[in-house]
């Protein structure tokens, strides 16, 4: 079992930043690639990026990359999304999740390839 719980979220200005972080207990982190999802009012549950169990490598949606950064502490049990140039299309609640063991489906942002999700903080960007 993994737990995960999100923190930072909040309202922010388009072209603001914020940094989501996730801690994780249980199981052993580095056991689990991570990934960020966001789920906006009345739309599907969405892939944003994620992480190799070591951190070496980071995938990222289109509309994210290169304003987004996932990285991971395995000596804190952390990953941690850096929202730069926010725009309020990037309105959601955002999600934390721990990738199947073994999964190498994570990095194609696959929901049903990852197995333990947070609770979820609401990230709101005003124009």
């Amino acid at each position: 079992q993994v737990q995960l719980e999100e923190s930072g979220g909040g309202l922010v200005q388009a072209g603001g930043s914020l940094r989501l972080s996730c801690a994780a207990s249980g199981r052993t982190f580095s056991s689990n690639a991570m990934g960020w999802f966001r789920q906006a009012p009345e739309k599907e549950r969405e892939f944003v990026a994620a992480i190799s169990r070591s951190g070496g490598f980071q995938y990222y949606a289109d509309s994210v990359k290169g304003r987004f950064i996932i990285i991971r502490d395995n000596s804190e049990n952390a990953v941690y999304l850096q929202m730069n140039s926010l725009k309020p299309e990037d309105t959601a609640v955002y999600y934390c999740a721990a990738a199947r063991t073994g999964s190498r489906g994570y990095t194609k942002g696959l929901v049903g390839e990852y197995e333990y999700w947070g609770q979820g903080t609401q990230v709101t960007v005003s124009s």
